[in-house]
């Protein structure tokens, strides 16, 4: 399988988590947002949202976004599970996926704040200032969906919410968000750090990274 992937992309991350997690082999293409290689026929071809990430498989099959990635993975590669199989404890877990993906990530992506530059020329303080609103306000909603009680979201184990939730926290760190607002999240974050496979998932250990060795 080839993982087509940005290293800063927060949702690479994800799917690349999922992929270590479930101790899968795959090759990354690098996908270089900031110069454009989403934008050419070639990317295009594989993925007409000029997005990552793209995972190809190994016929040549293409998905695309990273929580349909996730689901596909569950499904075929079950364990570990990133999903929970219980309807409840399902719905929970996607409940903070789905606020990440859905109501923080739309509006903090390179789309958006280039957008907000070219149409409404705005300063990089107002764009951090974008960022950070729109990160706190899904942050402290997912502070009130998390356990209180276990070492990840739901469980002893990340799953899917943990995944994003470490993701979007990397995002936040580097915006400038005080993540002290938020400490049951960074809780999370922590202890999903600990685990190898979501460290080597991390931006700063992909191949592509800035002043990567």
């Amino acid at each position: 399988m080839k993982l087509h992937s940005y290293w800063q992309s927060t949702t690479s991350y994800r799917v690349r988590a999922a992929m270590n997690l479930k101790g899968l082999s795959y090759d990354i293409v690098a996908v270089d947002l900031l110069a454009g290689a989403q934008n050419t026929p070639e990317f295009l071809a594989h993925n007409p949202s000029a997005g990552v990430p793209t995972l190809e498989l190994g016929d040549g099959t293409v998905l695309v976004q990273s929580l349909a990635i996730i689901e596909y993975l569950d499904a075929i590669w079950p364990e570990p599970r990133l999903i929970p199989r219980d309807p409840l404890e399902q719905a929970r877990a996607m409940a903070i996926a789905y606020t990440v993906a859905l109501d923080i990530h739309p509006v903090n992506n390179l789309r958006v704040m280039a957008q907000l530059e070219s149409r409404f020329n705005t300063r990089p303080d107002q764009c951090q200032a974008w960022m950070i609103h729109w990160m706190c306000q899904g942050f402290a909603t997912i502070e009130q969906m998390v356990s209180d009680t276990t070492e990840f979201a739901g469980g002893a184990a990340p799953n899917i919410a943990d995944l994003c939730i470490v993701a979007q926290i990397y995002n936040a760190q580097r915006w400038g968000v005080d993540m002290a607002l938020f400490p049951k999240i960074t809780r999370i974050a922590e202890n999903c750090l600990a685990w190898p496979q979501i460290v080597a998932a991390h931006p700063h250990k992909q191949q592509d990274a800035k002043g990567a060795k």
